[in-house]
């Protein structure tokens, strides 16, 4: 009942760049397939002399990078933000994250070669802001409105272990939110692409314990992209309010290559038939209890508290069996599951969102830290 056939192939196109996402009728064994990048996708030229623009600005870079990716407005179209051509005056800035293997070492290098870079903090030394990226809210050290090769930019180092570990178990969601939505992967790691496949997979789980038994792509993934601003302050007092429908709408068949291949191996999920943007999702209880016993234990142990929590206080405990698969069977099953699950991504979020935010703030300096402030202001009064 839940596989379909598919239309022979797809072609996306956004303004600038084009992919051909190929979705032929053969049951996909695997979702571990080649669509996980985009640079593993075939590019037109205008893109890939994009990508080769941002490609320079990691080569500037004397400390090794492992892994690499752009993403944002400065690089995917978004509805409120400048059109203008990467480089141009009127460009927003690109942000990146580079993922490194030994943090401390990394900033020494990256201080010698970049001072200007950091704020004042780099004259307490490398260790210290190693040590302030590695134990405060993301586990990431951004430098922003830094010049690099004609650009400016905004980037973040993050330790591959603290990438890895966000991405598999949702510590923090803030790495791992972030690569839920399209990114432009610009240097590979084999161990990230492996992890970010787990954290894909899990968004997918979340989005669809929440979406009823039928809904559209867009629904999926306005969804998938809301589950890291779930208890994020910066929602409520910097970010454009629209700002996840306009990401998804903006960027549809970027997230179509990211999930259709995830969606297409999952048994319980299938495309409606002679309808591509429509989807229907098998809500038979067992089948959505042993997705909740396989999402991250950071986000599990959340929900099944709050039920604990709710069967207490309704003084049913004896009709609710204590043993798997029952007892998520009936998580899934109480009319407070949606505000289950809103809470428990708020309390993995939220601390965390705040303390980087503080965070960046204090490692910034003051002038680039109100330039920050100053222009997410703007953007939020002038919003739609």
């Amino acid at each position: 009942m839940w596989k379909t056939p598919r239309q022979p192939a797809l072609i996306l196109r956004l303004p600038s760049q084009s992919w051909l996402l190929r979705t032929d009728s053969k049951p996909i064994a695997s979702a571990h397939v080649s669509l996980r990048h985009f640079s593993a996708l075939p590019l037109d030229p205008e893109a890939k002399a994009q990508k080769g623009r941002l490609e320079q600005v990691i080569k500037t870079f004397a400390a090794p990078i492992r892994y690499a990716i752009a993403y944002g407005s400065g690089v995917f179209k978004q509805h409120g933000y400048s059109d203008a051509k990467l480089g141009s005056k009127d460009a927003p800035m690109v942000d990146f994250i580079f993922g490194v293997t030994h943090p401390e070492h990394w900033h020494s290098l990256n201080m010698r070669e970049n001072p200007s870079h950091y704020s004042a903090v780099r004259y307490l030394g490398s260790r210290f802001v190693s040590v302030i990226q590695e134990n405060f809210g993301g586990h990431i050290y951004y430098n922003p409105y830094c010049t690099v090769d004609g650009l400016t930019i905004k980037y973040g180092v993050v330790s591959i272990d603290r990438l890895n570990d966000d991405l598999k178990n949702w510590r923090t969601m803030y790495l791992a939110g972030r690569m839920q939505k399209p990114v432009m992967t610009l240097r590979e790691d084999a161990r990230v692409q492996l992890a970010n496949q787990t954290n894909l997979e899990n968004a997918v789980r979340v989005a669809l314990l929440l979406l009823p038994s039928e809904f559209t792509e867009e629904e999926l993934f306005i969804a998938i992209a809301g589950l890291s601003y779930r208890g994020d302050f910066r929602m409520q007092v910097g970010e454009n309010p629209h700002k996840i429908r306009n990401i998804v709408t903006s960027q549809l068949p970027l997230f179509r290559a990211m999930y259709q291949p995830i969606i297409e191996n999952m048994p319980n999920v299938n495309y409606v038939q002679y309808d591509n943007e429509r989807l229907q999702q098998d809500e038979d209880v067992k089948v959505r209890g042993q997705m909740l016993q396989k999402l991250p234990k950071s986000l599990q142990e959340r929900i099944q508290t709050s039920h604990r929590w709710y069967i207490s206080r309704t003084r049913t405990q004896a009709q609710t069996p204590i043993g798997e698969p029952l007892f998520s069977q009936s998580v899934v099953s109480s009319p407070h599951f949606e505000e289950y699950v809103g809470k428990g991504l708020a309390r993995v979020v939220g601390r965390p969102a705040l303390v980087q935010s503080i965070k960046g703030l204090v490692t910034a300096g003051p002038a680039r830290s109100a330039a920050y402030v100053s222009a997410k202001l703007k953007k939020r009064v002038g919003s739609k």
